[in-house]
């Protein structure tokens, strides 16, 4: 069965900053103190910040910092993943203030996922880190992902303190659709005041709640209209939010008089990842069939156990088989634009 993992990881190291030449090399990440578990963390612009965090040590460490990509392509073979699409891992918070810090940072590892990419004939996909800070540099940043490999455009769920409908994301809009890349909103925050906000509370709060924030405001403001060929994915959340926020637009949508059609999420080229434990007959009836995928998160968890309970489902008769294909493959090829 072809299946692309639309949600898999890379763990930064070393080798990710080396491409910070000139100037750039005086912002380069550096190794800190050992952390809890052993592993140093990572110094960057005067903080620090945890690299032993969310990490599937059951994984071979050089499968899963790319130091051995036929080891990462023999590992999806295993799983019977035939494509890839990469995430970041330390990205999925704000790291910096500094507008020439984040760009610096950004393009190099851009330039590692691409290099990755060449190696790894075709099956490692990536989704660029765009520095929002420095809107010219995050365009520059898409074209150059699009000419290396990248199939998508990674952003926080907020960038600093604007919404992801704010105008100023606009230009990046425009030229995502012009370059086909979709606009992937990762479990994630972009802004400090709302992680110190959170601190310890967890993963939810944090990094959860801003990608649905992200999701109404999106629509409910109407940017997808303003970009008809942009698509838009929302990725490690779950997807049993949908149908809460689907009833909530439509409500909304027509206390405004605003046309709503049947399929809100195909009609806007709004993709979710589920998981296997998501009551996925319910939430397809309101996503459709078209718009779910799914992910390993491959690097930070059990990288087999989603993907393979789902096609487990076929043979339980709770989903048709077929829509059970589109979440393992079609989707996802649509999606990025595979």
């Amino acid at each position: 069965m072809d299946t692309i993992d639309a949600d898999a990881h890379v763990i930064e190291t070393e080798r990710t900053w080396d491409y910070m030449d000139g100037p750039d090399a005086e912002f380069r990440p550096m190794l800190a103190s050992p952390s809890v578990d052993g592993k140093k963390d990572w110094m960057i612009d005067g903080k620090i910040f945890s690299r032993g965090g969310n990490v599937n040590r059951q994984i071979p460490e050089q499968s899963r910092e790319m130091s051995d990509i036929e080891l990462r392509l023999k590992h999806m073979d295993e799983l019977g993943i035939d494509i890839q699409v990469l995430y970041p891992s330390l990205f999925l918070r704000p790291l910096t203030a500094r507008r020439e810090v984040e760009r610096a940072i950004s393009q190099s590892y851009n330039r590692w996922l691409a290099d990755i990419w060449r190696k790894g004939e075709n099956r490692l996909r990536w989704v660029a880190v765009a520095p929002m800070t420095d809107m010219d540099a995050a365009i520059a940043e898409a074209r150059f992902a699009k000419e290396n490999g990248g199939c998508g455009l990674f952003t926080r769920g907020l960038v600093e303190k604007r919404r992801l409908s704010d105008p100023y994301l606009f230009p990046l809009y425009e030229e995502a659709e012009r370059l086909g890349l979709p606009i992937c909103v990762h479990a994630s925050t972009g802004n400090f005041d709302w992680v110190e906000l959170f601190g310890d509370e967890g993963g939810f709060s944090k990094f959860k709640l801003p990608v649905l924030s992200a999701f109404h405001s999106l629509v409910y403001e109407g940017v997808p209209d303003k970009f008809p060929r942009l698509r838009f994915a929302f990725i490690e959340i779950r997807a049993q939010w949908i149908p809460y926020l689907m009833i909530d637009l439509r409500k909304r949508f027509l206390k405004l008089n605003r046309p709503v059609g049947p399929d809100l999420m195909r009609e806007n080229r709004l993709y979710a990842t589920c998981q296997t434990d998501d009551d996925l007959p319910y939430i397809l009836k309101y996503s459709g069939e078209d718009n779910i995928v799914i992910g390993s998160d491959y690097g930070h968890t059990d990288s087999a156990a989603e993907i393979d309970a789902l096609r487990n489902l076929k043979f339980k008769g709770e989903v048709e088989p077929h829509v059970i294909d589109k979440i393992l493959y079609d989707n996802a090829k649509a999606l990025y634009g595979l």
